[in-house]
């Protein structure tokens, strides 16, 4: 099983409170990969990235979603060379274009504080 796939199963597992959709990104380039829903926050997309080194790699296509729509949108990685979990607002993303060891995640780590994090009603409201 491919990494990725393995990590979906754990976000699905840890996650059980949101509704997920997994989309196929040959699909709509840049699109992240899942989609989330909660009464509470409505929809939200959610890009996983698993890697073993310093860099996360994001494609054009992606850089282009994310920087374009910051908004209730989150990157998820897992560094399983140190069996990390880590939850990134879009926002983030000129930080962990670089080294994102030095990026402050909203959450590391912790399953249900990462869920209550992707749930949260929108500010704005």
């Amino acid at each position: 099983m491919k990494p990725e796939s393995k990590f979906w199963k754990l976000i699905k597992k840890n996650t059980p409170k949101i509704q997920w959709t997994r989309l196929e990104s040959w699909s709509s380039f840049g699109v992240p990969d899942l989609l989330g829903y909660h009464e509470n926050c409505g929809f939200f997309m959610l890009e996983m990235k698993v890697t073993r080194g310093s860099k996360l790699h994001f494609s054009p296509h992606q850089k282009l979603f994310h920087l374009t729509r910051p908004k209730r949108n989150f990157i998820i990685a897992q560094d399983v060379s140190l069996g990390s979990i880590k939850l990134y607002e879009s926002s983030a993303l000129p930080e962990l274009l670089g080294n994102y060891k030095g990026s402050r995640p909203v959450a590391c780590n912790d399953w249900d504080h990462i869920q209550r994090l992707l749930i949260r009603a929108p500010l704005d409201a």
